[in-house]
């Protein structure tokens, strides 16, 4: 039986760049789990894109049904849109994040997976959720380093 996943995912930084964290809420059945990881500096949309990838890398079969809710239109529309997979072909020339957007596209690949946009602060207890988390990971003391981040 294939399982079927629903997934909240925000991203927040102060200052873009500066400090950041994902928030990732997976709920399946009556099972529920929270993710969350803070950065020293980092951008919004890497973790907005993050949270995604957190959340699929997660899962541990392959095969799910995943719905992703996002307030996020830059990962939203990247993949729903087929953006990114243009971006592959290109070799991401002159696109920001393709370390993420690689790894994304590996976890990806391994389940079916369908985004959906909600606006951001919208009282959807799934995506609030995943916005607490992304914001109280970025307030963090000691917060490593987002090794693929390069400022521009």
């Amino acid at each position: 039986m294939t399982a079927k996943i629903t997934m909240f995912t925000d991203g927040a930084a102060s200052g873009n760049p500066g400090p950041g964290g994902y928030g990732t809420v997976l709920i399946s059945g009556k099972h529920r789990k929270d993710l969350s990881q803070g950065f020293k500096c980092t951008t919004n949309n890497r973790m907005e894109l993050m949270a995604v990838i957190a959340g699929l890398e997660a899962l541990k079969n392959p095969g799910c049904e995943v719905t992703i809710y996002s307030d996020s239109k830059y990962v939203v529309d990247a993949v729903e849109k087929k953006w990114v997979f243009g971006w592959v072909q290109k070799r991401f020339k002159g696109k920001k994040n393709p370390d993420l957007w690689m790894r994304f596209l590996e976890i990806y690949k391994k389940h079916n997976v369908k985004f959906v946009w909600v606006k951001g602060h919208a009282n959807i207890p799934g995506n609030e959720r995943a916005d607490q988390l992304a914001v109280m990971a970025s307030q963090q003391p000691n917060l490593p380093e987002d090794t693929g981040y390069a400022p521009e």
